[in-house]
């Protein structure tokens, strides 16, 4: 007897299914993306016990034929691809022709479909059990598709006893239909569990892509976080390889929706949810993409949240990488990257300074969706404007030398006392003024001032927080200042906003030209592995530009021999490791300006304001004219915000005076 032999079908399907299917959610997955192929304008999808005893799917789509029915049902059947050609370029969310007869294979199954545009009454219902026909027979329905599938592995007791509680496994359907419903805001979506109406929401339908996602987002998790909105549009170049009969050429690529504000982050990835052309996906590039547009906008350890779509050629990505098409990969990955980074980066720019988009009050004459209230998050999310991406920023260069690198501790150009007889309280002067405030100061002085701003009853569209007047009021804890907007209290960091003023200042300095080098008494070798020391080989250029004095010193050694003169490190050796390290997790794209800036931010700690360094008023006025005049003045070079804002609304509800 021959040793190898073919798998009965059942056997094989039973094998694909457990590629396919982990637990209730991916069927749930699956069917929801058979359901948004067929054209589906709405989707309703009941469970019971967590998907284990009963997941149904209902659909509006096409529906199928009878032949169609009985057809898709068999393995690799489908009508999303015809040719090896068609891999190259899917436009659909599924495409094997495996789910179907995988999870008709480990339940007792039911299909009941009609044709949308059959003149026929009845539709055709087709009954399985553990993979084997029972029953095909006409029966009524309304035109669409309806899947049942009861007692999920019920033949195979080793995969049923590892899957976990009803709630876990609820949880899971549920957050694939929530990433469903942000996918397709065009799409109604209704969610019941155990005959419980868990959320139903109405499909958003409009010419703006933006203002669909942002009621889709508003009706999935309330509103209380800020985010910005993001609309990028660039080309992804011409490829530096390609196959003989493949033509370079450009590629669009859009970058929109959501990400949350600077302060505005998480402690894990779970509130990042990324799309490529409207398929949710995990792909460990855009994530450190996404780190690295944010920069020093987050505090090390947070994460920040987005809902974001990339709209790429389909010929661009592979979402053919993992059996249950959950990872995809990119082409041109290092471009891809480098352009999500860009639009992360210019969204952020734009709202430091004022002129970055933030959506409005949502109108009230949309449709409210049913939402229990048990059911409910708390997600901020005001209604986009507009579409046109904003300007992009410059940074003026300063006049000063860079020979004058070396920092003295000094607050706008007021320089302050190292006398132990400095200042030890904030009295207000009249005569005190400072050049920096001749031209249309936005922070009054504490004399001659008038009467606070009372709160406006005005809806008016939000602006930044340093684009208003602000009233200095003093300093508790000799750390943080005290201020007043027309909106309410302020409170700003004297600490972290002179971080971000030296910080800017010495950035400024270091793109006026070369950095200058400090020679090493006693040169270093450092020895690296064979893949890091080809990356750092690539990369000397841009190491001696900012001042790092590595040279080859053999096959994976390399000698060290300066430093520039803001970096004071005991450990010469670890401080290079550590670039190194700092060098890989940026990635290819990296330049002189990157690397200089995690270098500047470990050193602007030591030059700015201490928190018991009592500042007088004029310096108190200059440090906030400073801060204004910053491109990112709202968060310190380590992501801690350097100004807080407490509404007076806020303030009335402490108090008990409204509620």
């Amino acid at each position: 007897m021959n040793r190898i032999r073919l798998l009965p079908e059942n056997v094989a399907n039973q094998i694909a299914a457990g590629e396919v299917v982990e637990r209730p959610a991916s069927v749930v997955k699956e069917l929801v993306e058979n359901a948004l192929d067929a054209q589906a304008t709405s989707i309703h999808v009941e469970i019971q016990a967590g998907g284990r005893s009963l997941i149904r799917i209902t659909d509006d789509g096409i529906g199928m034929s009878k032949d169609d029915a009985l057809m898709c049902l068999e393995r690799h059947a489908t009508s999303k691809i015809q040719r090896a050609e068609d891999l190259a370029s899917i436009r659909t969310m599924g495409f094997r022709g495996e789910a179907m007869p995988s999870i008709a294979s480990i339940s007792r199954f039911s299909l009941t479909t009609r044709e949308r545009e059959s003149e026929a009454v009845d539709g055709t219902q087709i009954i399985i059990n553990g993979g084997k026909i029972l029953e095909v027979k006409a029966a009524g329905c309304a035109p669409g598709t309806s899947i049942e599938v009861r007692q999920l592995f019920y033949n195979l007791p080793a995969r049923r006893k590892f899957l976990r509680a009803e709630e876990t496994e609820r949880a899971h359907i549920q957050h694939y239909v929530t990433l469903a419903a942000l996918a397709r805001p065009d799409v109604a979506f209704t969610l019941v569990h155990n005959g419980r109406l868990l959320w139903q929401y109405p499909a958003v339908t409009g010419d703006s892509k933006l203002l669909a996602l942002g009621e889709r987002l508003r009706a999935l998790y309330g509103g209380d976080l800020e985010l910005l909105e993001v609309d990028f549009t660039g080309t992804l170049p011409q490829a530096r390889e390609v196959m003989e009969d493949e033509p370079e050429v450009d590629s669009t690529f859009r970058l929109w929706g959501f990400i949350g504000a600077p302060g505005v982050s998480r402690s894990t990835r779970e509130d990042q949810n990324v799309f490529v052309n409207q398929r949710p996906v995990e792909n460990r590039g855009l994530n450190h993409a996404l780190m690295e547009g944010y920069h020093n906008s987050l505090m090390k350890g947070r994460f920040p949240v987005c809902c974001l779509f990339l709209e790429v050629d389909p010929a661009e990505v592979d979402v053919n990488i993992h059996p249950a098409k959950r990872e995809v990969k990119f082409h041109r990955e290092r471009q891809v990257r480098q352009l999500v980074t860009q639009a992360v980066r210019e969204t952020l720019l734009n709202y430091h300074t004022g002129i970055g988009k933030r959506p409005e009050a949502k109108p009230a004459a949309k449709p409210e969706p049913v939402v229990p209230q048990a059911e409910q998050k708390h997600l901020s999310l005001p209604a986009p404007t507009g579409t046109q991406p904003a300007p992009k920023l410059s940074v003026p260069v300063p006049s000063k030398p860079i020979a004058d690198w070396p920092v003295e501790r000094s607050v706008a150009g007021v320089q302050q006392s190292k006398q132990p007889e400095i200042a030890k309280s904030l009295e207000p002067s009249a005569k005190t003024t400072s050049p920096a405030t001749s031209s249309a100061p936005l922070i009054t002085p504490l004399a001659g001032v008038q009467p606070p701003v009372a709160p406006s009853t005005q809806p008016t569209g939000p602006r930044p927080l340093l684009s208003v007047p602000l009233r200095l009021v003093g300093v508790i804890g000799r750390l943080y200042v005290v201020l007043e907007s027309d909106k309410g209290l302020v409170l700003l960091d004297q600490h972290a906003a002179h971080e971000r003023i030296l910080y800017e200042q010495m950035l400024q300095r270091l793109e006026s030209g070369p950095a200058p080098s400090q020679r090493l008494l006693l040169p270093e070798t450092v020895e690296l592995p064979p893949r890091d020391a080809q990356f750092v080989r690539d990369q000397l250029g841009s190491l001696n530009k900012l001042g790092v004095g590595l040279s080859e010193f053999g096959d994976r050694t390399f000698l060290l021999d300066a430093l520039p003169p803001f970096v004071k490190v005991k450990d010469t050796r670890r401080f290079a490791l550590e670039l190194v390290d700092a060098m890989k997790a940026v990635g290819q794209g990296i330049n002189t300006m990157r690397l200089g800036e995690d270098m500047i931010a470990k050193t602007v700690c030591r030059h700015a304001v201490k928190a018991n360094d009592p500042l007088r008023e004029a310096e108190l006025q200059n440090l906030v004219e400073d801060l204004r005049r910053c491109t990112m003045p709202y968060t310190c070079p380590h992501g801690r915000p350097t100004l807080i804002e407490m509404s007076y609304k806020e303030l009335e509800k402490k108090f008990g005076r409204t509620q």
